[in-house]
């Protein structure tokens, strides 16, 4: 049986892992954490924040994910996306999934990224 997502993974190019680190760690505000030694020869990097797991693998013939994505749920989204504008990453609104404010943007490297939060009571 299934139980729960315990990470996504996004693809990378080669040498990008000072980019990533800067964006998913100062960006995003997620924790790099170690990966085992046999896959961190490989390159990329892993991060987590509570629990919520994305790992950056390198794709020696990459092509960022433009629709595919993570759904990353948040809390105080306008915050939230003020906070990615003011590291420089995209922001664009999307109001078309009922019950839910979202929005998406790209990491440096191009993958798409869904950020939404629940509409509360009215």
């Amino acid at each position: 049986m299934l139980t729960a997502v315990d990470h996504v993974q996004l693809a990378a190019p080669p040498g990008s892992e000072d980019l990533l680190r800067a964006y998913y760690t100062d960006a995003l505000g997620m924790t790099e954490i170690p990966k085992p030694p046999v896959l961190a020869a490989r390159g990329g990097c892993w991060f987590q924040a509570g629990a919520v797991r994305l790992h950056l693998g390198i794709e020696e013939d990459f092509h960022p994910a433009r629709k595919a994505h993570p759904g990353l749920g948040v809390t105080g989204i306008d915050a939230y996306a003020a906070r990615l504008v003011a590291h420089g990453a995209p922001v664009t609104w999307d109001g078309d999934l009922p019950g839910h404010r979202r929005f998406y943007s790209e990491d440096p490297v191009g993958n798409r990224l869904e950020f939404l939060e629940p509409v509360t009571g009215s």
